[in-house]
This record gives C-alpha cells, sequence and structure tokens, in this order.
C-alpha cells in the first residue's frame, strides 16, 4: 500500500524542521566549545550526582558514548568523575562550577537559537507528544541474568 502525500510530507516537514532547529543549536553552542550531547550530559546531571551508567539510562545512549562525552567533559574541567566507593566498578559523574557556568551559557545560547515568539510551540508538543506515543518503545535486549 503506497504512502498518503499526507503523511509523506508531514515526515518531511518534520524532519526538515528537526535539522533547521539541531543546527541553530549546535551553532549557539558551538563558541562556548560544546555540543549538544554535552549539553544533555550537563543538564541531565546538573546538582545530582550519578553513576555513568544512570546518566546514560537518563539520556537513553549507551555507556561507551557517553564516556567519551564525559571525557571530553572531564578534560575541559566541566566534570569530574570519581570512582564509586560503593562499587569501584563504577565512577560518580558530577559537575563542576564550571560545568554549571557552561550550562548556564548553554540554556541561555538555547533561548537566543529558538524563536520564543512563534505561538505555535503548545499545540506542536502536544502533537508530537501524540506520535511518538503512538511508536512502540524502544525493544529491550533479553535479560541475560534470567534462567
Amino acid at each position: 500500500m503506497p504512502l498518503d502525500p499526507k503523511v509523506r510530507d508531514g515526515y518531511f516537514l518534520l524532519t526538515r524542521a528537526a535539522r533547521i532547529v539541531q543546527r541553530r543549536f549546535d551553532d549557539a553552542l558551538a563558541p562556548l566549545g560544546l555540543t549538544r550531547a554535552a549539553f544533555i550530559a550537563l543538564k541531565a546531571m546538573s546538582n545530582s550526582p550519578m553513576n555513568q551508567e544512570q546518566l546514560a539510562a537518563l539520556v537513553h545512549v549507551q555507556s561507551q558514548s557517553l564516556g567519551r562525552v564525559l571525557t571530553r567533559l572531564e578534560a575541559e574541567g566541566l566534570v569530574t568523575r570519581t570512582r564509586d566507593p560503593r562499587d569501584r566498578r563504577q565512577f560518580q559523574v558530577q559537575t563542576t562550577d564550571a560545568g554549571e557556568a557552561a550550562l548556564r551559557a548553554a540554556r541561555e545560547a538555547e533561548s537566543a537559537a529558538l524563536r520564543s515568539d512563534f505561538e505555535g510551540w503548545e499545540i506542536l508538543r502536544e502533537q508530537l507528544t501524540q506520535l511518538v506515543s503512538s511508536f512502540p518503545g524502544p525493544r529491550q535486549a533479553p535479560d541475560s541474568t534470567r534462567n
């Protein structure tokens, strides 16, 4: 069955809008030396230390991918990673004062990059929430601890 042209047009508009917003945000973050991934990580752990696995689950990325972002943020003095005293295999990650300042600057850049005067944000948010909810969640890997 061929795809309805309205669906195809909607999909193309959605992906185009997402690319435009992402590009604007990336351009706003670049002078700060931050990436979108760094912003997401800083925002998620702001004022709430957690281990790397918890943070990865919170932002829906693989721990290894997050590890690369955290290595860069740590080298820039924006986060610290210390061994968890309760579980030496885990690292506790936490923003530094410089990381909190970078997050504030990134939030200002985010505000400047987006059109807050667009009157359709609420309707768009509601419609996108419905769209996202209509898709099944990610498939879960089999639990290897079960017999």
